[in-house]
């Protein structure tokens, strides 16, 4: 039988230790990680169990009568371990179902993990999802570049590396997240009129908690940052969170350079590069000229699915 907790706080260490043993989990399911806009969000996470093993776990919060996983993330849902087959998933998502129908929780919002991110295939919870009658609601498209067999740049974005590679532009790794969280600023706020997810006194914290997995790359002029990519690593994606140029930047292409950088030097051995979805309005409106920039790096893709399913 399987059992469903409620987390506490007593349970960080082993829910860590979790993390890194499982086959779909990364950095950003730490509890350091999930915490660290803990104000917005009421937590709910849960940890089943099965005969006192610990067999899966679901970063969540709840509002009113609905369980997101989670409202923080970009994706999430239940993670679990190599011993995780298919019939226990069902059995999981039973007793899931039992647990919050108990607790006043009339539906849940699943944004599933892409398969790029799993070490292993697990997409168990995709099968659950479905006998138990979950809706498909919003599914966005990532750009995705599969590093051992990679699609051929683009006539023009080969053009563009090289006239930037001439320009004497320095690329490399930076620390100076201030100057290009205001480039970041600046950029949203002219071209959407929104600002980043991420403040830049989150993105410092964030990055202080966990320096192996998100990065700062910038290229700069005369010592001067004129275009930057925030990169988050995980053990199989180097995925650019956030990527920006100024002006001068635009002009000598350099976050052409920097990606280009990124993708054949410093993550050359990662098993993919994603550039992150382009798509606004729950996943129904295709950007179509930032999708076409990211494809011509040799980028195809990605769905990122989110399913909403019924507590009866």
């Amino acid at each position: 039988m399987v059992s469903v907790v409620e987390y506490q706080p007593e349970h960080k260490v082993q829910w860590d230790e979790f993390i890194t043993l499982s086959k779909n989990g990364s950095f950003l399911f730490y509890r350091d990680y999930l915490e660290y806009h803990s104000d917005r969000f009421t937590d709910a996470s849960l940890l089943f169990f099965e005969g006192g093993k610990l067999l899966a776990v679901m970063p969540a919060n709840r509002k009113d009568d609905t369980l997101y996983s989670h409202g923080g993330l970009t994706f999430g849902g239940i993670l679990s371990n190599q011993r995780m087959r298919t019939p226990v998933m069902l059995e999981v998502f039973e007793a899931l179902h039992d647990f919050l129908k108990q607790r006043g929780i009339r539906r849940i919002i699943y944004k599933a993990i892409p398969h790029i991110y799993h070490h292993v295939p697990a997409e168990e919870d995709l099968y659950a999802l479905f006998r138990h009658n979950a809706r498909l609601t919003r599914r966005d498209v990532s750009s995705t570049i599969w590093m051992q067999d990679r699609v051929r740049l683009s006539k023009g974005r080969k053009w563009s590396i090289k006239k930037s590679k001439n320009s004497g532009l320095t690329v490399g790794r930076s620390e100076d997240f201030g100057a290009f969280m205001a480039i970041e600023e600046e950029v949203l706020q002219k071209r959407y009129g929104v600002k980043p997810t991420h403040t830049l006194e989150e993105i410092e914290l964030l990055a202080g908690r966990f320096p192996e997995h998100i990065k700062l790359f910038a290229a700069s002029r005369d010592d001067t940052m004129v275009a930057g990519a925030i990169v988050y690593e995980t053990d199989t994606v180097a995925h650019t969170q956030y990527i920006a140029s100024t002006n001068e930047g635009k002009a000598l292409f350099a976050s052409d350079r920097l990606l280009d950088f990124l993708i054949t030097e410093v993550f050359a051995q990662k098993r993919y590069f994603d550039f992150g979805i382009s798509t606004e309005d729950q996943g129904r409106f295709l950007n179509v000229g930032l999708v076409k920039q990211k494809e011509e790096f040799g980028a195809r893709a990605t769905v990122y699915d989110t399913y909403e399913m019924d507590i009866h």
